[in-house]
């Protein structure tokens, strides 16, 4: 169980690196847009704001490394801290911003945080 725990947890770091890359250095190109589902000229007059979420997002994808990395119980603690932050993060954006969310970043950090606790 513990294997299956530290695989989920690099899934959903590799799925924030990605997310901080597509709104970080991608929001105005093809794949970036296709994402937003905006226009140029709306991925251009949002790329600030994008940016600044794909900033928070590698915080998170460095938060679930550390865990995975440092010994426990600090391992631990610090991937159930993460997790729970990437189940918040995507409840609220599911709820605010594009319900997909839920299913994109809510979902893999619940079973994630699940693992992590069933492991522990």
């Amino acid at each position: 169980m513990e294997m299956t725990a530290s695989v989920l947890v690099g899934l959903v770091a590799v799925l924030h690196v990605y997310i901080m890359v597509m709104e970080m250095f991608l929001w105005e190109r093809k794949p970036g847009r296709e994402l937003s589902g905006f226009d140029p000229e709306m991925a251009r007059a949002t790329a600030p704001l994008a940016a600044n979420q794909g900033l928070y997002n590698g915080f998170l994808a460095a938060g679930l490394i550390w865990g995975l990395i440092a010994a426990d119980p600090t391992g631990y603690r610090v991937q159930v801290f993460f997790l729970s932050c990437v189940v918040v993060a995507g409840l609220y954006g599911g709820v605010t911003a594009n319900r997909r969310i839920l299913l994109a970043q809510a979902l893999p950090g619940a079973l994630a945080l699940a693992a992590v606790l069933a492991a522990g």
